[in-house]
């Protein structure tokens, strides 16, 4: 069976992005890994593709899955007949959510007079 062609719109330190990558290598899934938060024409390109700003966004041979997270790729990739279900597990969770890396936190500020 030929493999297909996948284009993965991921954050590097997400949760939802690091399920959908431990998803395409439990099945071996051979895909390019386009980087949304350091590269602002990658996150465009995904917005424009996808039509909305949500990610991760995965595009498997034209069809382009948005917001999706490693369990619901895994389920469509199965259910598209792509892939036949595996239940070896993953060595990530494949639907974590993503933490606040890289986003800004407020500190406690403590007022003197």
């Amino acid at each position: 069976m030929q493999k297909p062609k996948i284009v993965a719109y991921l954050k590097p330190f997400c949760g939802w992005s690091q399920g959908v990558r431990a998803v395409l290598r439990k099945y071996d899934l051979p895909f390019e890994d386009r980087d949304i938060w350091n590269d602002p024409r990658q996150r465009l390109e995904m917005i424009q593709k996808s039509g909305q700003e949500l990610s991760p966004c995965v595009e498997v041979d034209g069809k382009m899955l948005a917001d999706i997270s490693g369990e619901e790729l895994e389920a469509w990739l199965i259910n598209s007949t792509l892939i036949a279900k595996d239940h070896a597990p993953t060595d990530v969770p494949i639907d974590s959510p993503c933490a606040d890396h890289g986003e800004v936190t407020s500190t406690p500020i403590t007022l003197r007079r």
